[in-house]
């Protein structure tokens, strides 16, 4: 007898259906084919222990197990659950009435028992597109599935449960999840808060402009005086997702299994910050099978960077593109998969090895020209794409004891979003959303300024030497700073903020 269940496999961050058909005949071998791999492959063992441990027969039968389509590979341990109740039901020992009317997904222990798998969000997706009743997956990822509705979500804690579920003897709710209460109850919360940041003001400044216009930083300056502390309050002032960035990104961390148990949608903007050892695989994605790597995972967020000089050059080149076109395209012999990778980059380091170079208060002890060594660890092309270079000096002890209320992330907040909401409005015809991502000829167009700020540019240029590169990166933040202002027009006082938010572009910054 022949029985089909269906399950899901997931490249890149979409899912494609397939058809677990199983097909008991007289003999005494089992065959799984469909390109399987190991972790498929070795399902026949914990298949066959769960079948048992739950007082049910495996065939001594010859069975075939056809994973469909059979041209493209299947990765993981989730086929297990499909592929013990298509052998069940192929023997006749479940009834197959309402099988082929689920997607079936989970990993079986050798007790029966399911464990959470990997990819759950697009797999819901893809079963509501294909129009089926529900899914039958493990309780630890039920909640996750239930962001997609008109689809029946049925979590089991094992095999048994889904056998008793489909003969009809237990009765299981589906899980049901009220996205948008989530949503929007939680998409304000955050664990840092600018309100505990003393001092800093000028940072803050940068940071504003930063998350107004989507720009990219740099900061610089000796060790604790708050640069990590500054990026991590970052995602606390930019404007809250929206419904659709939620399910993007939820939808790459399902993929990569970032989401705990019981997750449901990410609502708040996430934060990665990896080590500066990691790969270039980890950080871009990559691998046998595609997975994300930290810049997705970045996606709609905030990518920082701790001592960017100290990260490998490699890592830091294979950034230049994703940076550029907001996702990355990795391609195999037999697959190709794209990520989206649309994040706001924010990067600190010291000026120099010992921290000290340009301190108040502490002298450098670095030998000559160990400081511009320091700083060409960083390729001039990244730069380019970095539109503020931040200077960040320790906070005074009179400012770290000084009983002041200080401005909270809300309220900052308030005005990144009124200036967003511009920009939204200017760019609503040319796809895109922030300063940030204007092409050199929409510059032009949009950032015009007057004589009097032409001379102010060029004197700038001309006397802090600053390189050609800064000219369209400083008209952008100024147009930033502008917004912040509610200022149709491009001020001298924009202009003059927005130079000096230049720092690595002046000669001799360095000693040089």
């Amino acid at each position: 007898m022949i029985a089909k269940t269906y399950g899901c496999s997931v490249t890149g961050v979409d899912a494609a259906l397939v058809t677990v058909e199983v097909n008991v005949l007289s003999g005494n071998k089992f065959f799984m084919v469909g390109l399987p791999d190991n972790a498929v492959k070795e399902s026949q063992q914990r298949v066959e222990s769960a079948i048992k441990n739950l007082g049910f027969k495996m065939p001594r039968k010859k069975i075939v197990v056809n994973l469909a389509p059979a041209d493209v590979r299947k990765e993981g341990a989730a086929y297990d659950l499909p592929i013990a109740l298509g052998i069940l039901a192929a023997s006749s020992q479940v009834a197959a009435d309402t099988l082929e009317s689920y997607v079936i997904m989970g990993e079986l222990s050798l007790d029966g028992k399911l464990r959470p798998v990997k990819g759950v969000l697009p797999i819901a997706i893809e079963a509501r597109k294909h129009k089926y009743k529900g899914f039958i997956l493990p309780k630890e990822n039920a909640s996750e599935a239930a962001i997609v509705n008109n689809l029946d979500v049925i979590g089991v804690d094992t095999l048994e449960e889904a056998i008793q579920f489909f003969e009809g003897t237990l009765n299981i709710e589906p899980t049901v999840v009220d996205t948008r209460e989530i949503f929007f109850h939680t998409q304000n919360e955050y664990d840092a808060d600018f309100s505990a940041v003393q001092g800093q003001e000028n940072i803050k400044r940068a940071l504003e402009i930063a998350a107004a216009g989507g720009h990219n930083v740099i900061m610089i300056g000796p060790p604790g005086a708050g640069k990590t502390m500054l990026a991590k309050r970052l995602p606390s002032i930019l404007p809250p997702l929206s419904l659709q960035e939620a399910l993007e990104t939820t939808k790459i961390h399902s993929v990569a299994g970032r989401l705990g148990a019981g997750a449901t949608l990410i609502s708040r903007r996430p934060y990665q910050a990896p080590h500066h050892t990691i790969s270039d695989v980890a950080l871009v994605g990559g691998g046998g099978n595609p997975q994300p790597g930290e810049i997705s995972l970045a996606h709609n967020g905030v990518l920082f960077l701790d001592e960017l000089p100290e990260f490998k050059r490699t890592v830091l080149e294979v950034m230049r593109q994703p940076l550029e076109e907001r996702r990355v395209s990795i391609s195999r012999a037999k697959v190709s998969v794209e990520f989206p990778a649309n994040f706001m980059l924010i990067a600190s380091m010291n000026p120099c090895p010992c921290g000290y170079y340009n301190h108040p208060e502490k002298e450098c002890v670095c030998p000559p020209g160990a400081v511009q060594r320091y700083l060409n660890k960083i390729s001039g092309p990244l730069l380019d794409r970095i539109d503020l270079h931040v200077e960040v000096t320790p906070v005074s002890f009179d400012q770290m004891t000084a009983d002041r209320k200080n401005e909270s992330s809300t309220e900052i907040r308030e005005r990144v979003i009124q200036a967003r909401e511009l920009q939204t409005s200017r760019f609503k015809e040319a796809g895109i959303y922030s300063n940030a991502m204007m092409p050199s000829q929409m510059v032009k167009e949009v950032c015009k300024i007057n004589s009097a700020g032409k001379t102010l540019l060029k004197t700038a240029m001309e006397r802090l030497g600053l390189s050609a590169r800064a000219y369209d990166r400083i008209l952008k933040v100024s147009r930033t700073i502008a917004d912040l202002a509610e200022s149709e027009e491009i001020k001298i006082e924009h202009l003059a903020e927005a130079i000096q938010y230049r720092s690595l572009d002046r000669e001799g910054w360095a000693g040089s």
